[in-house]
């Protein structure tokens, strides 16, 4: 048995102080310090909090890799990095491209994700498969390749439905709202996100009807909110069967905009980072779906102009939405970055949250998000 001591444990409802973390493999409780008895391993935290474990259900790369490069080295190179932001549990998430390299990028991240369960494995573990693409609407592509835009394909999701956790699809497109209907008749558990997309209010209830749980990173790619056309961003803000994405870089969204999206969604609020393989990177030139991105500061576009993806780290989106939706207490903005994704992908009987019976995945960081240490399933993964 091992405990974390003299910090401030963040639970979903509240912050403890005063009190010993205990855990081996699992959570085992929150108890007086005075109470926890022999342990094997007694860690001080010194005042900083105790959260659980991140977990980035939509990243693309990190340090100069890509999830759809299919290389099993680079899934690994990202597992490791991830950890030194308080990621426990991630989503390596393709892009639209051709199927062959999805095959191989699959192939690559299932490897990994074996892997990742093991007690050797130094980085966070994979949960499975994002695929944002290629079901997507050419006219909202974004950073997308258009060349490799195709129909929801009910037959591929299901050749691949022990991996993919998440996919994203444009809902209006011909022949996509009965594919929804399909998988999500014969694989429920799947996560269908709306994205790339412009459906019309009208288009995206249809999806929700049909199956669509979820919208892939809120106001980016997506029909905007209008008073007489509520577009997809209003069908994600008023339907309570969505679980809604944000990328809280201050870039892709203004900050003025947290407070409000933070309060209509609540607990169905997930922050991802969109992040690609130029983050933890210095400023340059990298690719992103094959297309050639270029990153100054918090910013990455393609040549035209066009925002592709970022090089947020998720512990930095906790401390943006902290920071900029005042007053909101820290237990929730952690949260929407562990327990709400957890819930969202269906991991939280195990993952999301420090709570007695999941597994103990834990991280150390000061006020400012700052990790000094990470913990996958009782196991220090990183120590600053």
């Amino acid at each position: 048995m091992k405990a974390i001591i003299n910090g401030k444990i963040v639970l979903p409802s509240s912050i403890v102080e005063g009190m010993a973390l205990v855990y081996d493999e699992k959570i085992e409780g929150i108890r007086p310090q005075d109470e926890i008895g022999d342990c094997e391993e007694v860690i001080d935290a010194k005042g900083q909090y105790v959260m659980p474990g991140l977990v980035d259900m939509h990243i693309h790369g990190y340090l100069g890799e890509d999830a759809s490069d299919g290389s099993a080295d680079g899934i690994r190179k990202m597992a490791e990095g991830i950890a030194k932001n308080g990621v426990t549990s991630w989503l390596p998430t393709t892009m639209t491209v051709s199927y062959d390299t999805l095959r191989e990028a699959f192939k690559a991240i299932s490897t990994v994700m074996e892997e990742s369960k093991k007690d050797d494995f130094n980085g966070a573990e994979i949960m499975g498969v994002n695929a944002e693409g290629p079901f997507i609407n050419p006219a909202k592509k974004g950073a997308q390749a258009g060349e490799h835009i195709r129909p929801c394909d009910p037959d591929f999701i299901n050749e691949y439905a022990d991996l993919i956790r998440v996919f994203t699809v444009a809902p209006e497109m011909k022949g996509n709202l009965a594919a929804i209907r399909r998988i999500h008749k014969e694989h429920p558990e799947i996560l269908i996100s709306m994205g790339h997309t412009s459906a019309t209010y009208e288009q995206a209830q249809k999806g929700v009807r049909a199956g669509v749980r979820h919208v892939t990173h809120l106001f980016n790619a997506q029909t905007p909110l209008m008073h007489r056309d509520p577009g997809v961003v209003g069908c994600a803000l008023t339907e309570s069967r969505l679980s809604t994405e944000l990328i809280a870089d201050t870039f892709h969204v203004n900050k003025a905009l947290f407070k409000l999206v933070a309060d209509v969604k609540k607990d169905k609020l997930v922050l991802i980072t969109d992040c690609t393989r130029a983050g933890g990177m210095p400023d340059g030139e990298y690719t992103l779906g094959g297309q050639p991105i270029f990153v100054k500061g918090i910013e990455c576009r393609l040549a035209d102009g066009t925002i592709a993806g970022s090089v947020l780290k998720l512990n930095e989106a906790v401390r943006n939405m902290h920071n900029n939706y005042r007053r909101l207490p820290l237990h929730k903005a952690v949260k929407m970055a562990s327990l709400n994704p957890a819930r969202a992908i269906g991991i939280d009987d195990r993952k999301g949250s420090l709570e007695e019976g999941k597994d103990a995945d834990i991280f150390l960081a000061d006020e400012n998000m700052n990790v000094s240490r990470t913990i996958l399933r009782g196991r220090t993964i990183y120590q600053a």
